[in-house]
């Protein structure tokens, strides 16, 4: 609950006339939680849309009330007077699927009560609330229909018209809220790389500039290396050693390599916390079948974890090798669920798997046959589709709706966390050879002239998730 202080006048009226103003300090945004809260809200909605405004007859109540997904805010005074109520929900809209969310919300049937549209600000307030648990919820793209007179309220915050239509016989507008999820975590992952390894750029083979593994220069070996958060490391150390031979292992992967060993650099504060990180790295060694032969091991220091993997293969697909007109493709492992503790932000999908399963993750590249391929890491789904296209040369196209996605996760937080494994290729055409059984691959957009990541929606819409460059680095 968030306590929204009405110390500003609202000079935009929601609807009809207004009388004066109660006299009251202040009032709260809360979630309707009980019978009665709907109750007061729809009788609210009935007085405002029905007999105040006509634009219904006799009810405005519709499908979005009996969907269960379907949250109600209100604002009410601390006497528990309800003043006004809006209503948040997934799309309700011919080209959404039914049965899946995928973070495209609407919000709908904001009514502010006639005593106070005057001074209290409360229209403003709810639409402030709804943009905010819009996107808690892990919507990618919140939009609203609202009628013309009201559009200067929602431009004043912030919100961008997009389209003008007729609804109830009066005229409308349709308002999109910028969310900018994908633009902020690439900003502040990888944003930083382009200007600060410009001087390493000339040692970098031809075709891997950005890529996190690189052939070595006169061998079939390709190399990765991959450091873990020390926030991460501190709080989880078995899981951090697991991680550090995973995403090492993705980075040769995503190259086509054969991985063949790994060297490790562990700092820790005492020997105990050492071998806690070590017995991650040692499980996780054992269950991909890939030695550790050689490494660091420094005590009295502050955590810190980073691996490097080296593997074979006489053909490394580069991460930016694609062109505008090929397709692109997410190959994922579904499987699995949150990590505890992490809920949104690292996705499991490793620590149950055999063996001989995790081991087969290594043929995925090699039987897409791919011109470009790059392992989804730190940026997320959609920003390492963007690294993938810049890479190229090229701007990015997702379809939503086809991403590969679990069932157990919103689609903002899946398409911007660490999935476990997953890749991102592009290719000419769909001829590749069979991938592991438990494994997801679809088609799920294309690759444009341009730059950065458009968002395409079931109904056609395109939002932007990355406006330009992800890493500064440029074509590869």
């Amino acid at each position: 609950m968030s306590r929204l202080r009405a110390d500003l006048v609202d000079d935009v009226v929601l609807a009809g006339h207004s009388r004066s103003a109660p006299s009251l300090e202040g009032f709260v945004v809360v979630r309707a939680e009980s019978p009665a809260d709907l109750a007061a809200y729809r009788a609210l909605r009935r007085e405002v849309f029905v007999h105040e405004q006509g634009l219904f007859t006799g009810s405005d109540l519709d499908d979005v009330d009996d969907d269960p997904r379907t949250l109600v805010l209100l604002a009410r005074t601390p006497e528990g007077e309800v003043l006004g109520g809006v209503r948040l929900h997934p799309a309700h809209h011919p080209a959404a699927p039914a049965d899946r969310d995928l973070g495209w919300w609407q919000g709908s049937r904001l009514a502010v009560a006639r005593d106070a549209r005057l001074l209290l600000g409360v229209g403003a307030a709810l639409v402030r609330a709804a943009c905010a648990t819009a996107e808690a919820q892990g919507a990618l793209r919140f939009e609203a229909t609202v009628q013309a007179q009201n559009e200067r309220l929602f431009r004043r915050l912030g919100w961008v018209p997009r389209e003008r239509t007729h609804l109830h016989g009066r005229p409308h507008v349709v308002l999109d809220w910028p969310i900018a999820r994908v633009q902020r975590l690439v900003d502040a992952t990888k944003a930083a790389l382009g200007g600060l390894l410009e001087p390493l750029a000339h040692g970098v083979p031809a075709g891997f500039l950005g890529d996190d593994g690189a052939p070595v220069p006169g061998s079939d070996l390709v190399a990765a290396c991959d450091a873990i958060l020390p926030s991460l490391v501190e709080r989880d150390p078995e899981w951090a050693g697991w991680c550090a031979v995973l995403v090492n292992l993705n980075d040769l992967s995503a190259m086509g390599a054969t991985p063949v060993a790994l060297l490790d650099a562990v700092g820790a504060r005492d020997r105990s916390f050492a071998r806690r990180v070590l017995r991650g790295l040692t499980e996780a060694s054992q269950a991909w079948g890939v030695p550790v032969i050689g490494g660091h091991t420094q005590l009295g220091v502050p955590a810190a974890l980073s691996v490097t993997a080296l593997g074979r293969t006489s053909h490394p697909v580069p991460g930016g090798g694609a062109a505008p007109g090929e397709s692109l493709r997410v190959t994922a492992d579904l499987g699995g669920g949150w990590r505890p503790r992490y809920t949104g932000a690292q996705w499991d999908s490793s620590s149950h798997r055999t063996g001989e399963e995790l081991r087969a993750l290594a043929g995925v590249v090699p039987a897409l046959r791919p011109t470009a391929a790059k392992d989804v890491s730190m940026s997320g789904l959609v920003g390492t589709t963007g690294m993938l296209a810049e890479a190229s040369g090229c701007r990015a196209v997702l379809d939503v709706a086809a991403v590969p996605a679990p069932t157990g996760a919103t689609a903002g937080d899946w398409l911007t966390c660490f999935p476990g494994f997953a890749m991102v290729s592009a290719e000419r055409s769909a001829a590749r050879a069979p991938l592991p059984a438990f494994t997801t691959s679809s088609v799920c957009g294309e690759l444009t002239t341009g730059a950065g990541v458009g968002l395409r929606w079931p109904d056609g819409v395109v939002t932007e998730a990355v406006t330009s460059t992800v890493t500064g680095m440029g074509p590869s």
